[in-house]
């Protein structure tokens, strides 16, 4: 079953609402090894991200992704804004003008993003950032979408729950990228707030999807 645009709109209400519910917890991720904003600005960003798809519901899926796209870059402060703004912009870009998203589509869409979030961000896998829970849920969705009788929700689900491991992992990792970083081994035993929230949003999008 494919996803058109009000089902992407969906997904992403569903998203902007488990932000809102787990901000503080973001927060406190953030207060051990940064400076305590990604859960504030996250929901700030994705609170704007609402009232832009109210404003004007977009016509197909990529238009939704460009939107949430140019409002989290313009309204997230810190790296959490480009990086995530990159992620979706790219994933439009790969959507194109359908006017529904198969797996082909998702699949194509989750890759596109990762690759723009290492291009901007200029991290990989063990460097305690979102995609050490990114990576792998992509490799995850591509490794699903293989499989015979998948559907858009079974793909989402195997990516959040790799992004679940990987965001787990990022507990014994030292971080190599942002602020963490300059804390260097003192920063081992506390989780990469990018990667919950990258988790997170890909539950969001999996629940979404059922």
């Amino acid at each position: 079953m494919a996803c058109d645009a009000n089902g992407t709109g969906r997904a992403i209400r569903a998203a902007a609402a488990v932000v809102a519910e787990h901000r503080a917890e973001l927060v406190e991720l953030d207060r051990a090894i940064g400076d305590a904003d990604h859960g504030e600005n996250l929901n700030r960003g994705f609170t704007a991200v609402l009232s832009a798809l109210d404003a004007g519901p977009p016509e197909t899926p990529a238009a939704v992704l460009k939107t949430v796209a140019t409002t989290l870059i313009s309204k997230v402060g810190g790296a959490a804004g480009p990086l995530y703004g990159t992620a979706f912009l790219r994933a439009s870009g790969a959507l194109g003008s359908a006017s529904e998203v198969d797996i082909d589509g998702l699949v194509a869409a989750l890759r596109a993003g990762l690759e723009g979030v290492k291009a901007r961000g200029k991290a990989e896998v063990g460097d305690a950032t979102m995609i050490d829970a990114l990576a792998p849920a992509v490799e995850a969705a591509e490794a699903a979408a293989k499989q015979e009788g998948a559907d858009i929700a079974a793909v989402l689900t195997a990516a959040a729950d790799a992004a679940d491991r990987g965001y787990e992992s990022t507990v014994d990792l030292v971080p190599r990228k942002g602020r963490a970083s300059y804390l260097g081994e003192r920063a081992v035993g506390h989780a990469d707030p990018g990667a919950r929230s990258t988790a997170l949003l890909l539950r969001a999008f999996a629940e979404a999807a059922r």
